[in-house]
């Protein structure tokens, strides 16, 4: 069981939480944290700038193959970036909550 974390950019708030509590409820993720931002970014041969909500989110690699396809039905992006980078290390009693809280 590898720990990961996920990032994700959302159009705003409402598609974050869509997407935060449709991973939760099908325990897919143990959690979700939400922040504002401000991005920049190469689109169709041109910068453009967007304020989107960043999602954080905490789950086992094995999962990534499903939250993406869940992603994809909920997210509005024609292309959006999910990525899920290594955890190395974490505090006790993580790898027990993560057993606990993802679908088995």
């Amino acid at each position: 069981m590898n720990m990961v974390l996920l990032f994700l950019a959302c159009a705003d708030d409402e598609e974050a939480e869509k997407i935060s509590q449709s991973l939760l409820k099908k325990r897919l993720i143990v959690c979700a944290k939400k922040t504002p931002v401000s991005s920049a970014f190469f689109w169709k041969r041109k910068i453009d700038k967007a304020n989107e909500v960043l999602l954080v989110m905490e789950t086992i690699e094995e999962n990534f193959e499903e939250i993406e396809k869940e992603v994809r039905k909920i997210h509005s992006y024609e292309t959006f970036v999910l990525s899920a980078i290594p955890v190395v290390k974490y505090s006790k009693g993580v790898a027990e909550w993560l057993k606990e809280g993802l679908k088995k």
